[in-house]
């Protein structure tokens, strides 16, 4: 009986803490966290309180669990911050006030306002100290003791802590003095910390932000004028400044064995060099210059790339005048050390050269190489002024409203009729649209309710991607912002006119022709999913991208099945393929397609070059049989192909061929079916067929096993196999009495397991996840949703290769790009390379409009947060760093080929070009063919030498030219002329644009082009590549 007195006395004193433990969490004092319903309350909260932490949630269930620490850091922030509840399901006015916001908790999220505007998701933890760290300094840095990982890193705050800290401790000592804003000291604190771990037990790795006032004294005392400062201590002294480099293994190694640094060797400054370059100062510029009727002075920063670069071109020009007595002075200042020369005279980049005559300063000079700057000196002329840049339209006087992102859906709604252009300033049928529109616009001026309004989408991109804008210029007509369709009439003023008279949606179109697929021919048509295992297990592949509609690609397929057909009949290791650009869309970003049709060939699955020749049978065949010949030796010596395999529907075999007539039928008649979807090219396919016959034989003809085995060409009955959603090839798929999918079969292909499946068709095992590419060791920096934007704030130059762990692209790059960032981190540290799984974090990929890995402008350049380029080379390591180093204007020239890059700059023959005077000399010679490149492309590189050779023979005709424009110095240039990849070489008569060259980059076809420059196409002809690429695509 006291037994149970014992366990009943037990249990109700259990009850009665649990009742007081509930009691007490509903005592939590909320009376200092304002709750908002409303969205007025919340407007004026925001205007008012400049210092505001919003807790949003789906219920006060969800909150609830972050009520007792957000009501302490209220009280504690009482004056300084105020912190807000919103609860997002509590009623319609709270759903409908965060849908306003754009907030959707899941369950909870804290956001951050200042001044009336959302600063930033809180994105700390969930403890008082780093809510009241971040809430007196919202825009701040982390501190760094709150990052992950730095738990062995010993945080030093106040001078009393350090002092205790080096004389108390016994174990060697490394400090690491930091700014919290200090670029470099966050790109070190993670090897610091690891190295911290790595050394725990040996040696003490502390960290001590002295941008603080409490630090200020420690500062003072060891002289810490730059960021992140290392020093060694001893016994509470300094024993020595580490000057190593800044990653884990060179920290551990160097604190196991702690040794004084070496200094690196300064370099020598340039006025000490002998040479017959004048080096001028502050004290005798004026005199120098004045006793002087010709001088052309340099102003230079020692540690400038481009000035390093033009240092030898200029200290031979001196050299070459002296030596052929050209009048004048070459000199130089050095801007950095004489400040008083170079803020008279407004320098503010390096190098700037400037021309001095009679004492005076009479223009600014910009050649850059030897010989051009002693044929300057012998003949000093002031070079033409730049054009005048091209009015902006929405500044220029018309009837025309221009909208932006802000005011487009305000404007759209005031009016019954509004036509809307959607442009880009350097799309040539826009420039030519332009004019016709706004008098359209003046026409109807006087009628209220019809307006005429245009957006300039490499400005406001969010409306143009809204509306799926493709191509420039695109019209679009709006109901009161409503109801709203494309424009497809024409583009001359009566006709914008005459539409908005009575605007209707264009007629239907006309009955579409039958699919190229659907034709019976020798030429394979690729998607997505066959494309990359179809060009890998070909020898060679010529493969056409164009659109149905296009009428050049018309013009060109049955040319290019006769070709086929021959290559069919030749047993030829070559065969063709087609891509649809208008169904195949991820295709075409991935190869970079601008313009129908385009022909590019694979050799081996890898690119080789692009089709450049005449469409026509006798060509495209010949083209890939030279292809053929051309192959390296191992493969000229390979075996004959063998005979044609003849279709496996027309084999002697037990297995059910099915096609769309038949697939249903045979699915639902059978207890269960095993179907496999093939395709007679592919490898993996002909190694299953035996096994596959076999298992049929048991079970469709012997019986033994219940079910039924069958197979689909998907090069026959494609639709079928887009239906079953096949993605690649052989695809094996279970089917159930009732005709149902059931899953696919993903075990071994061998006979045995295929019919151990059919006596007991189980659902297999889900695969394992794609491995992490994060967790791997290397340079290159994994970004998510949370790092981007402090990332790209930390690190000026960055290029970021967007991907997904299962693309096969992506894994073949991925070898180089790591290599890529080891060798750009010890010889550029801040140049850096980053990379984001798309399948992961899809916000950050979807807001750069992603569409294919990874190529397709998935690999982009990043300057201070901007997206600024695309990359477009090679994937190897090599042409990323080269195109870094561009980027960064490092010189990319490897010291062995300097020799050649000057022979370059010397030629007779070839003009480099610049924003400066290309129109002008354009205008003023007949024919000049240029090359647009970029000096990290190995196209480009591999083109040069022949362009060179070639631009010689026609040195001496004043009619002719050969000229080069570099695209990393001139990409305004290079974007106003429609330049998309390197090199693309265009031909200009008298400055008119007239074709892009399309042969072959040899001596012989430069040559070949020149002698006999095509005519200008009369208007109503208008070239493929130009006219194709920008509207319809």
């Amino acid at each position: 009986m006291a037994k149970k007195n014992f366990w009943f006395n037990s249990f109700i004193w259990l009850v009665f803490v649990v009742g007081l433990s509930k009691q007490a969490k509903k005592k939590i004092d909320k009376s200092s966290i304002i709750e908002i319903n409303d969205i007025k309350p919340f407007k004026k909260l925001q205007r008012t309180h400049t210092n505001l932490l919003v807790l949003f949630a789906q219920s006060e269930r969800d909150a609830s669990s972050r009520f007792e620490v957000l009501a302490r850091v209220a009280e504690e922030i009482k004056g300084r911050g105020t912190v807000a509840y919103i609860n997002c399901g509590e009623s319609k006015d709270t759903k409908k006030m965060c849908k306003k916001l754009r907030v959707s908790p899941q369950p909870v999220m804290l956001k951050h306002y200042k001044d009336g505007d959302f600063n930033k998701d809180y994105d700390r933890k969930n403890t008082v100290k780093s809510m009241l760290n971040f809430m007196n300094d919202p825009t701040g840095e982390m501190p760094w003791e709150e990052e992950e990982g730095t738990e062995d890193v010993r945080h030093v705050h106040t001078s009393s802590e350090f002092v205790k800290l080096t004389t108390k401790e016994k174990k060697p000592i490394m400090v690491m003095f930091y700014a919290p804003w200090c670029g470099y000291c966050k790109k070190l604190k993670p090897d610091y910390a690891v190295a911290a771990t790595e050394l725990k037990g040996e040696a003490i790795m502390a960290g001590m932000d002295v941008d603080t006032y409490d630090a200020y004294q420690i500062r003072e005392k060891f002289n810490i004028t730059g960021f992140p400062t290392l020093i060694y201590f001893e016994n509470g002294e300094e024993k020595y400044r580490y000057q190593g480099k800044h990653d884990k293994d060179s920290l551990v190694e160097w604190m196991r064995n702690p040794a004084p640094s070496t200094p690196p060797a300064k370099e020598e400054e340039w006025s000490d060099i002998p040479s017959d370059v004048v080096h001028l100062k502050d004290d005798t510029f004026d005199d120098f210059i004045a006793n002087n009727p010709s001088v052309l002075v340099m102003f230079y920063a020692p540690w400038c790339g481009h000035c390093k670069a033009m240092k030898p071109e200029y200290t031979d020009a001196a050299k070459t005048m002296k030596e052929e007595e050209v009048p004048g002075v070459i000199a130089a200042v050095d801007a950095t050390m004489e400040t008083a020369v170079g803020k008279r005279f407004k320098i503010e980049g390096y190098p700037t050269v400037k021309y001095f005559k009679d004492g005076e300063f009479a223009f600014d000079v910009n050649e850059r190489t030897a010989d051009k700057i002693v044929a300057f000196m012998k003949d000093p002329k002031e070079p033409p002024p730049p054009p005048p840049p091209e009015k902006d339209w929405s500044e220029v006087e018309s009837e025309v409203e221009h909208l932006t992102d802000d005011t487009f859906k305000g404007f759209l709604k005031k009016k019954k009729h509004v036509l809307v252009m959607f442009y880009a300033p350097w799309c040539g049928h826009c420039k030519k649209a332009k004019p016709e529109f706004m008098e359209a616009a003046k026409h109807d001026v006087e009628n209220s309710k019809v307006a005429y309004a245009a957006v300039d989408c490499t400005v406001h991109r969010s409306v143009c991607n809204q509306f799926d804008v493709q191509g420039y210029p695109t019209f679009r007509y709006f109901n009161y912002g409503k109801k709203d369709f494309k424009y497809i009439g024409g583009r001359v003023a009566k006709d914008f006119i005459q539409f908005m008279e009575n605007p209707r949606e264009g007629p239907p179109p006309p009955p579409s022709e039958p699919e190229w697929k659907d034709m019976p021919s020798h030429v394979t048509h690729l998607t997505d999913n066959t494309f990359e295992e179809f060009v890998t297990t070909h020898h060679s592949v010529l493969v056409m991208f164009y659109a149905p509609w296009c009428g050049h690609c018309k013009a060109m397929k049955p040319a290019y099945m006769e070709a086929a057909e021959e290559l069919h009949s030749k047993n030829a290791r070559s065969v063709l393929a087609a891509v649809d650009c208008t169904k195949e869309k991820s295709l075409a970003q991935k190869y970079d397609i601008d313009g129908f049709p385009t022909g590019e060939c694979y050799r081996k699955g890898e690119f080789a070059s692009e089709y450049r020749k005449a469409r026509t049978k006798e060509d495209l065949v010949d083209f890939m049989l030279m292809s053929e010949a051309s192959a390296p030796a191992d493969a000229k010596t390979a075996k004959p192909e063998k005979p044609v395999e003849p279709a496996w529907s027309d084999e002697d075999t037990d297995v059910v061929h099915l096609t769309a007539s038949t697939f249903q039928e045979f699915i639902k008649s059978h207890s269960s079916a095993l179907v496999m979807f093939y395709a007679p090219w592919c490898p993996h396919c002909k190694k299953i067929k035996p096994e596959f016959s076999e298992v049929a034989k048991e079970v469709n003809t012997e019986n033994k096993v219940p079910g039924a085995l069958g197979a689909v060409d998907c090069t026959v009955d494609g639709d079928l196999c887009t239906e079953q959603e096949v993605k690649r090839y052989p695809t094996r798929e279970s089917f159930t009495s009732h005709g149902e999918f059931a899953y696919k079969y993903t075990k071994k292909r061998k006979a045995e397991d295929m019919l151990a499946f059919m006596k007991d068709p189980q659902k297999p095992a889900p695969p394992p996840p794609p491995p992490d590419w994060s967790k791997e060791s290397g340079k290159v920096h994994f970004l998510t949703n949370e790092t981007w934007d402090s990332f790209m704030a930390e690190h000026p130059s960055v290029l970021v290769m967007f991907f997904a762990p299962w693309c096969g692209y992506c894994k073949a790059m991925k070898p180089n790009f790591f290599k890529a960032a080891e060798i750009l981190s010890e010889q550029h540290p801040s140049e850096a390379l980053a990379a984001v799984d798309c399948t992961k974090f899809k916000p950050i990929c979807k807001r750069t409009g992603l569409k294919g890995y990874p190529t397709g402008k998935t690999r982009l350049f990043f300057r201070n947060g901007e997206m600024e380029k695309d990359y477009d080379g090679d994937r190897s390591a090599e042409d990323i760093i080269n195109f870094m180093k561009s980027m960064s204007g490092v010189d990319t020239v490897p010291e062995e080929t300097k020799g050649t890059e000057t022979e370059k700059e010397e030629s007779d023959g070839l003009k480099i070009l610049t924003s400066a005077n290309f129109e002008s000399f354009l205008s003023e010679t007949e024919h000049v063919l240029v090359m647009f490149f970029a000096p990290w492309c190995g196209h480009c590189q591999n083109a040069k030498p022949k362009f060179l050779k070639a631009s010689e023979a026609f040195a001496e005709e004043a009619n002719k030219a050969f000229t080069a424009v570099d695209c990393t110095q001139d990409s305004d240039l290079c974007d106003k002329q429609g330049v998309n990849g390197y090199p693309t070489i265009k031909y200009y008569r008298y400055g008119a644009f007239v074709v892009e060259y399309d042969g072959d980059r040899t001596e012989e076809d430069f040559l070949s082009f020149m002698k006999s420059p095509p005519n200008p196409l009369p208007p109503d002809q208008p070239d493929s590549n130009q006219d194709e690429k920008r509207d319809e695509l």
